[in-house]
């Protein structure tokens, strides 16, 4: 259905499309595309001066340098059946990968390497303690059996269905007990019942660090499973020429079917009647009425303190909303160098993906100083080398590249731990390349404050949308409820990375509110669209006579 302009005079009419999604970010864009495809008339709107959110990439270090300003590797969108399904590489969008996946550096210098080539990773894993070569391969041949049935359920609404019986059916009774029991195992106990040697085990227990969880708490095992197992089948890859490049096969793709696009256009409400979200008005007063849906892919606290507004909402949800929990603080330094990292361990050099500063202990030392509010003395580094994995990054004979690493919120505009957190990061990367200082020829430091001015949705520097702690993940995502897309106000959904399945560039939150509002729109499945509408009335329509809503100031987010 093709959208209503406003016609000139002093009696415009508002402008009219079957939907109306908040947010250019890689979820709202997925969102936008999907219902393009079905045939709604569909605008998006960016408060930025150019679409992206949290997958942008620019010239911030000097010309003929790109730098991703905040993601950056993308496992799960080469794994993701939302993006697969979208078909980004007839519209621009290529991959590239660094010769090895993940290197994970010990403090005693010794290095753990996972490769695409099972062969390397195995024999890197075994060189830690024999035998840990063959429990990988085990491990992976476990993946391969059934990672794309727990890959299909992870990025579907909760529960899921389907994609559940399927994994069901291929594990049989008793392996689907075994399953449950490892789904809520901590990554640190899971590697000492896999392996003998640590290099398998920090394998598993870095990458489960990419959430905010510690070795230690349940569900740990499986994120670190999942990440794993989908760089040793599909590797970290990165959008050839920069991440901005993925965003601009999404946009090609939705204006091929369509829809619209407006940046630096920021939406400041919701527009509410009766229960249903029926438009928006952007910060400069124009009112985009919306006949189907609004989608947001924004913030979930921003949606609904800011966007909609306390007196629209349920007591239950605003008292649900005062415990949301957001990740921790992060930290990004970005250089430019005049070569290559001078790595003391020669086999980390073709790693796109680089893990430093903790080994097994470490990593819980790490994590137990984020919960209790300290500055990490020894921070868990993440760091991407970014020309060896695209080449297209830099001139030829340099390197650019990133690190980051996470503060607990307390501390996110302390100067003092923010200067001493960013010396830390360097002393460990000196630490195992000599000479690393001497090589930078440009660096500029993303603080959180800094993160959060270039998008709106890393508040405070929190990167995930909220924690992934087992607490606010599936059914418990943003809040306690469905862990859908679907909110208390009819025709309004959340589309970014606070609702399921979460943080990450793989597009299921877009992919899920696209899917929610067609079928809220009586498209397919009335039956089911019904059935959700009493669980949120069940959920949050009736008082919670034993909670007073808390003053808005009081609310995360504000």
């Amino acid at each position: 259905m093709r959208p209503q302009r406003a016609r000139t005079g002093r009696r415009a009419r508002p402008a009219r499309y079957d939907a109306v999604v908040v947010g250019a970010g890689h979820n709202g864009l997925v969102a936008a595309n999907l219902l393009a495809d079905a045939g709604w008339s569909v605008l998006v709107l960016e408060a930025e001066r150019a679409p992206g959110g949290a997958v942008r990439s620019t010239d911030l270090l000097g010309t003929g340098y790109t730098t991703d300003l905040f993601s950056a590797f993308y496992p799960l969108a080469a794994a993701s059946p939302v993006l697969r399904n979208l078909n980004l590489t007839e519209h621009g969008l290529r991959w590239s990968h660094a010769p090895a996946v993940l290197a994970h550096l010990t403090p005693d210098d010794r290095s753990v390497v996972m490769s695409r080539d099972l062969d390397r990773t195995a024999a890197s894993v075994d060189a830690f303690a024999a035998g840990d070569g063959d429990a990988w391969r085990d491990l992976v041949h476990r993946w391969d059996r059934t990672g794309d049935a727990v890959l299909e359920a992870l990025f579907r609404p909760f529960p899921p269905v389907r994609a559940g019986l399927d994994l069901l059916r291929r594990l049989g009774p008793a392996d689907a007990a075994r399953f449950a029991r490892f789904a809520v195992l901590p990554v640190r106990r899971f590697g000492e019942e896999q392996f003998r040697g640590d290099g398998a085990r920090l394998l598993l227990a870095g990458t489960a660090l990419h959430s905010d969880m510690a070795p230690e708490e349940p569900g740990t095992a499986i994120f670190g499973w999942l990440m794993a197992m989908t760089g040793q089948r599909l590797g970290f890859p990165v959008p050839r020429g920069g991440s901005g490049m993925l965003i601009n096969a999404l946009v090609r793709r939705l204006r091929a079917a369509g829809g619209e696009l407006r940046c630096g256009e920021p939406v400041e409400r919701v527009l509410v009647r009766g229960g249903r979200a029926h438009g928006v008005r952007t910060a400069g007063g124009t009112v985009v009425l919306a006949r189907r849906a609004v989608l947001a892919d924004v913030a979930a606290p921003t949606l609904y303190l800011k966007l909609v507004g306390a007196a629209h909402l349920p007591g239950r949800l605003l008292a649900d909303l005062r415990r949301f929990a957001w990740d921790p603080s992060t930290l990004k330094l970005n250089w430019a160098l005049s070569g290559p990292i001078p790595w003391r361990c020669a086999d980390v050099s073709d790693a796109g993906t680089v893990h430093l500063g903790a080994g097994m202990d470490g990593l819980t030392e790490y994590a137990a100083a984020l919960t209790t509010g300290r500055r990490p003395d020894n921070p868990f580094t993440i760091l991407g080398q970014m020309t060896t994995t695209d080449a297209t990054r830099s001139p030829d004979g340099t390197e650019v590249i990133w690190a980051y690493t996470h503060l607990p919120r307390n501390l996110d505009r302390d100067p003092d731990a923010l200067r001493r957190q960013a010396e830390a990061v360097e002393e460990h990367i000196e630490r195992h390349a000599p000479g690393f200082r001497d090589l930078v020829t440009n660096r500029v430091v993303q603080t959180p404050d800094s993160l959060r001015a270039a998008n709106g949705n890393l508040v405070r520097g929190a990167i995930n949308g909220g924690t992934t702690k087992l607490f606010q993940e599936l059914v418990f995502r943003p809040v306690a409820g469905l862990g859908r897309a679907e909110t208390p106000i009819r025709g309004l959904y959340l589309s970014g990375a606070g609702a399921h399945p979460g943080g990450g560039v793989h597009g299921g939150p877009g992919g899920n509110a696209a899917r929610a509002a067609l079928l809220h729109a009586g498209l397919r499945h009335p039956v089911r669209s019904a059935a959700v509408r009493l669980a949120l009335r069940a959920l949050y329509a009736q008082p919670d006579r034993g909670a007073v809503p808390p003053p808005v100031s009081e609310l995360p987010g504000c």
